[in-house]
């Protein structure tokens, strides 16, 4: 961290985490609790949407946000909630679920903006073979409404959070519907599964107005983690060895196999874009893939060259671009800072990748900037730029407030 080898950083240095380097935080979340998404919802629906699953952790959510909220009160534990902001995690962590922490906690990393994604509100709105969620079409629309509401109104009072909406695809119709209604709102990035749902491709040309109004308005798609749903089948913890201990009746499997999960879902959901012509139509059309790695991405546009021309693109001539072209004109990813970023741009040039913490999951760890920072060492200020605001920039377009912007001749490479 900026100030403590320890990794925590002190509120009352000169300095905040970010140390006066232009950063956007293209990954952080809220913490929900179990009544969260209904809390947000029309009235007449409140009752036909269910609590969040939480994956066990409702009991232990409220009871961190209660003893969050009353040390609150005590001068002395807020002052070490904020010396310890990347220490703490999840429900416990300054920020985590009360809008005006948030604020202060982006005070102290000194970040120009974060999206903002929920962490358990989306998954009700998941349908999937192996964890359906809410299939009543009325209710799930109800309940796409009440998360992009709730997102909007965690960030409405700090134009530095960017809320991130959340549109199914179940019902073509619908989605439009709820794409339109989430900007409204004020989303500044829509997000959509990255596996399919519904009985429709989310390349179907139903789903077209829903990318022409991204590209339109200057918003993003976006990918994060988690559409895609379980991305390794429980069978694989069936292994007869000894398992893990069990957290509050979960047994979770080795953290390894699912890293090793992460691409299948989000790979085929961005060739699908590709294949199918949505960037080429939509040529203004961005497109961010979070949380999700990036150690993929070389190996990844050699095989869509790959797939292209053996199998298509020989008889076909509906794309003028490479498939891998339109990846790189369209399409970020954000490494995890484990990943080594300088590796990647030798691999593929410095436009595609993105800072990220996770903020205030415990993925992100307690050091993400110095991780980057330690990846990136000698690189060239632009690349670094790129890095850490540039490629943001392109990537929210509209979305991200003017005043947001790192001005001219403000760089980090230029001190």
């Amino acid at each position: 961290m900026s100030d403590e080898a320890d990794g925590r950083h002190s509120p009352a240095a000169d300095v905040t985490y970010a140390a006066g380097r232009p950063i956007h935080d293209v990954d952080a979340h809220l913490m929900e609790d179990e009544g969260w998404l209904a809390r947000h919802a029309d009235p007449g629906f409140r009752d036909r949407i269910p609590p969040l699953d939480m994956h066990g952790m409702g009991e232990i959510s409220a009871k961190v946000i209660e003893e969050a909220r009353s040390a609150a009160a005590d001068p002395t534990e807020r002052e070490r909630a904020e010396s310890e902001l990347l220490n703490r995690k999840n429900w416990a962590a300054l920020g985590a679920f009360e809008p005006a922490d948030r604020s202060r906690a982006l005070d102290l990393l000194g970040f120009r903006s974060q999206y903002v994604f929920s962490t358990y509100g989306h998954i009700p709105l998941l349908n999937l073979p192996s964890s359906p969620g809410i299939t009543d079409p009325e209710v799930l629309y109800a309940a796409v409404r009440a998360h992009n509401r709730g997102v909007t109104a965690f960030c409405a009072d700090d134009p530095r959070l960017l809320p991130v909406g959340w549109v199914s695809l179940d019902v073509a119709e619908l989605a439009v519907n709820a794409a339109r209604e989430a900007l409204e709102f004020g989303c500044a990035a829509i997000e959509v599964p990255s596996y399919p749902v519904g009985p429709l491709s989310l390349t179907h040309a139903d789903f077209d107005p829903i990318f022409a109004m991204l590209a339109e308005s200057g918003r993003p798609l976006l990918f994060h983690v988690g559409g895609g749903g379980r991305l390794v089948a429980p069978v694989f913890a069936e292994n007869g060895r000894p398992r893990q201990p069990r957290a509050q009746g979960h047994v979770p499997l080795i953290p390894a196999l699912t890293y090793m999960g992460i691409p299948a879902p989000v790979e085929l959901a961005v060739a699908a874009l590709v294949f199918d012509g949505v960037f080429e139509r939509h040529p203004g059309l961005r497109c961010g893939v979070i949380e999700q790695g990036a150690t993929w991405v070389p190996g990844f546009l050699r095989r869509l060259d790959l797939a292209w021309y053996e199998f298509v693109g020989q008889r076909s001539r509906t794309l003028p671009l490479a498939p891998s072209e339109y990846v790189l004109r369209q399409v970020r990813f954000t490494p995890f800072p484990y990943e080594d970023v300088g590796w990647l741009i030798d691999q593929t040039g410095p436009e595609l990748y993105l800072f990220s913490t996770d903020f205030p999951h415990d993925e992100g760890g307690v050091e993400p900037l110095e991780s980057f920072m330690a990846q990136l060492d000698g690189r060239t200020g632009d690349e670094q730029d790129m890095f850490y605001w540039r490629n943001f920039e392109e990537l929210a377009g509209q979305g991200l407030p003017s005043a947001l912007r790192v001005p001219d001749g403000s760089s980090w490479s230029a001190r």
